[in-house]
C-alpha cells in the first residue's frame, strides 16, 4: 500500500487541542470530552511508536514497523492524527539531564585538548529520540512520501499548539539534507513526459492557472518554451518545484504575449532572452526548505550550454503583497509627494493635501488608471517601486517574491503597468507586475547589497522613489 495521505477536510475546522498533555492522559482511565483517542488507544499507539526505535531491532525491522504505524496512521481521522504527533513530540524529545550535562562538561571544556571530544558527547546528546524515529519511517521506499505529507498536515496547527514546534523543527531539519540539491534530478518536463507528470503541473501551478490541456501544450510544446523541475530519487515523477521559461527577443513587459496560445513562436536558435515566469513549489511539507535559487542557477547553466545566444535571463513576477502592503502603509508615504503630485493628487481626489483614504479609494473607481498620464497611476507605480525597493522586514525584503528573487543576486529592473490583467492580478497589485534581472556577473554582489540592508534597483526604479 503506497504511503500518500487522504485529502481529509480544512485543518482549520479541527476542534482546538486538548489542554491536558499526553504524559497527564496516559495516566488517566478515561478521556475527556474534548479528547479523541483513549488512554488505552494511547498506550497502544505509544507502544507501537516505541517499538520502532527499539535498540535491539535492526534498521530494516525498525522501517517495517513504522511501516505498520504509517499505515494505522493513515486510516486515523484528522484529530486522531493530532494525537500522533502529540505523542512524537512529548514522548521521544532528547534526555533534558543529559543535554545539561553534556552542555556544561562542553563549556568547560572550551580552550582545553578535551574540547573536541566534548563537542562530540554534546551532539550525540543533541540528537532525540525523535530524530531516530523519524530517520525509521524512511527507511521504507514510500516513507519519504509519508513524511512530507505529514508535515503539510502538521504545519497549519503549529500557531495553535506550540508542543508540536519541536516535531516540525526537526522534521525541516531532516529534509534540508534529504532534498539538498546534490540529490536532486533536473529534469526538462515537456510534451512528450507522461500524462500523470503534466496533470501535476497542471494541478501545482501557482502563478498562472493553466486553463487546459491547450494550454500547457501551449506551455511545454513550443519551440520557444521550456519547462525545467527538480526531482527527487524517493519521489519519482512528482515535481518538488519547477520553472516555466519563454525564450523571447527582449524583456517581457506582460504575461498575456507569453501565455497567447496563437502567438507566432520565436526560433529557440535566435532567442537572446529567457524569461522565468513562473516558478512553483509543489510540496507544502517541505516549506522552509529552499531549493529555487540552485534551481534557476542550474535552468541558466542548461539553458546557456544548448542556446549560446541567450545573453539576458530575467523574470515576468507578480507582485502578490503589493496591495495589502498598500493598504496599511499609504498614509506614511502620502506626506511623502513633492509640492507639485501632492497639488495634482489632491485636486483630482478633492482633498488638499490628498490623503490616504482619499487616494486609495480613488484608485478603485472605474476607468480612473486608464489614461498612462494619470496622475494616480503614476502614483501607484511610485508606491510599487518603494515597496520593491525599500520595504523590508528584519533585513529582508516585505515581498515574499521579492525575498526570493533578490536573494538569488537579481535585481529589481523594471515595473511594467498592466502587465497582469487577470482579476488575480488585479487582487494583488492592480494588474502590475516586475522584471528581476540576473545579471550573472553580478549576483554575488547583490547578495552582499542585500545582507547589508541594500536592495539592488535599476535606475529606473530608482528614479522613482519618493524624493522627500
Amino acid at each position: 500500500m503506497a504511503l500518500t495521505l487522504p485529502r481529509w477536510p480544512a485543518a482549520k475546522s479541527l476542534a482546538k487541542p486538548s489542554e491536558r498533555s499526553t504524559h497527564e492522559r496516559l495516566q488517566a482511565t478515561l478521556r475527556k470530552s474534548d479528547e479523541v483517542l483513549s488512554p488505552r488507544m494511547l498506550r497502544k499507539v505509544l507502544t507501537a511508536l516505541e517499538a520502532v526505535i527499539d535498540p535491539r531491532v535492526s534498521e530494516v525491522e525498525g522501517g517495517r514497523r513504522a511501516h505498520a504505524v504509517a499505515l494505522d496512521y493513515l486510516a486515523a481521522t484528522p484529530e486522531e492524527r493530532r494525537d500522533y504527533w502529540a505523542l512524537m513530540s512529548e514522548h521521544f524529545a532528547a534526555d533534558a539531564e543529559t543535554l545539561k550535562a553534556a552542555r556544561d562538561q562542553h563549556q568547560a571544556s572550551v580552550g582545553t585538548p578535551e574540547e573536541g571530544q566534548a563537542e562530540m558527547r554534546l551532539r550525540r546528546a543533541l540528537v532525540s529520540p525523535r530524530m531516530r524515529l523519524l530517520q525509521r519511517f524512511a527507511v521504507e521506499p514510500e516513507g519519504m512520501r509519508y513524511l512530507v505529507d505529514l508535515r503539510a498536515d502538521l504545519l497549519p496547527h503549529l500557531k495553535a499548539d506550540h508542543r508540536l514546534l519541536a516535531l516540525d523543527a526537526e522534521l525541516e531539519h531532516l529534509f534540508s539534507t534529504w532534498f539538498d540539491v546534490a540529490f536532486l534530478e533536473l529534469r526538462r518536463i515537456d510534451w512528450d513526459s507522461p500524462a500523470s507528470l503534466i496533470e501535476k503541473l497542471i494541478r501545482y501551478e501557482a502563478v498562472h492557472d493553466i486553463k487546459g490541456w491547450d494550454d500547457v501544450k501551449n506551455r511545454l510544446d513550443h519551440q520557444d518554451r521550456r519547462c525545467y523541475g527538480f526531482f527527487h530519487p524517493r519521489l519519482p515523477n512528482e515535481p518538488l518545484i519547477f520553472v516555466e521559461v519563454a525564450l523571447v527577443d527582449r524583456i517581457s513587459d506582460g504575461i498575456t504575449p507569453l501565455l497567447d496560445e496563437t502567438a507566432i513562436a520565436v526560433h529557440a536558435a535566435k532567442a537572446t532572452t529567457a524569461i522565468f515566469y513562473s516558478i512553483s513549489n509543489t510540496q507544502a511539507g517541505l516549506r522552509g526548505v529552499s531549493f529555487g535559487d540552485s534551481l534557476i542557477k542550474r535552468v541558466v547553466e542548461t539553458l546557456q550550454a544548448e542556446l549560446p545566444r541567450l545573453k539576458v535571463f530575467a523574470t515576468l513576477s507578480p507582485i502578490p503583497g503589493f496591495r495589502s502592503w498598500l493598504l496599511k502603509n499609504a498614509a506614511t508615504l502620502v506626506p511623502l509627494l513633492d509640492e507639485k503630485r501632492a497639488n495634482e493628487l489632491g485636486r483630482l481626489t478633492g482633498s488638499l493635501p490628498p490623503t490616504a483614504e482619499r487616494l486609495l479609494a480613488a484608485v478603485e473607481a472605474p476607468g480612473s488608471l486608464a489614461d498612462p498620464k494619470s496622475p494616480l497611476r503614476q502614483w501607484l507605480t511610485q508606491c510599487a517601486a518603494e515597496y520593491l525597493g525599500r520595504a523590508m522586514t528584519d533585513g529582508k525584503p516585505v515581498d515574499p517574491v521579492a525575498r526570493f528573487h533578490l536573494g538569488n543576486g537579481a535585481r529589481v529592473e523594471r515595473l511594467n503597468w498592466g502587465g497582469d490583467p487577470s482579476p488575480k492580478g488585479q487582487k494583488q497589485s492592480w494588474g502590475l507586475m516586475v522584471n528581476y534581472l540576473y545579471d550573472l556577473k553580478r549576483l554575488d554582489k547583490h547578495r552582499a547589497w542585500l545582507a547589508n540592508g541594500r536592495v539592488a534597483v535599476s535606475g529606473d526604479i530608482e528614479g522613482l522613489y519618493f524624493k522627500s
